[in-house]
């Protein structure tokens, strides 16, 4: 067999990946959109909403993500300057605080939640509940099966 050819099925997920590339960049663009009301962006939304979420380290956030630690360290920082999270003492870890959010981030992310509701919705009405929930199935197996390659190696 060619190493340069693909099976059928090999060409499906080929497809499939670069489709999901190609929506994860206009799901970041609608992002910032959504966010940029608030003076913030789909990166600073991300971390915010991981905060509200429940209390834990920038490491934990960017696992959570899927995100370098380093960069969420730097949003982080930025959120923490302007008032957004604030870091307290983490019983588990003295040198890894944990990200809380303050009263005033909690009102920016119901803003930018009170935003994405309604854009979710009309999206969510257009393509269909059943079509969106088997993608987000099928996307939820492949994450999970690159975590175990992941493992293995």
């Amino acid at each position: 067999m060619n190493r340069n050819s693909r099976t059928p099925s090999g060409d499906a997920f080929a497809e499939f990946a670069i489709s999901v590339l190609r929506l994860a960049g206009h799901l970041t663009s609608e992002g910032d959109r959504l966010a940029q009301p608030s003076g913030q962006t789909s990166a600073r939304w991300q971390v915010l909403a991981a905060a509200r979420h429940n209390a834990m380290s920038v490491a934990d956030a960017a696992r959570t993500l899927g995100l370098a630690r380093q960069g969420v360290q730097r949003i982080a920082d930025l959120l923490e300057a302007e008032g957004l999270i604030a870091y307290r003492d983490n019983p588990a870890h003295q040198r890894a605080k944990l990200m809380t959010l303050t009263e005033r981030g909690k009102t920016v992310l119901d803003e930018i939640t009170a935003r994405q509701t309604v854009w979710a919705d009309a999206l969510g009405a257009e393509t269909g509940e059943e079509r969106v929930r088997q993608a987000t199935m099928l996307i939820a197996d492949v994450i999970a099966i690159l975590k175990e390659r992941g493992t293995r190696r």
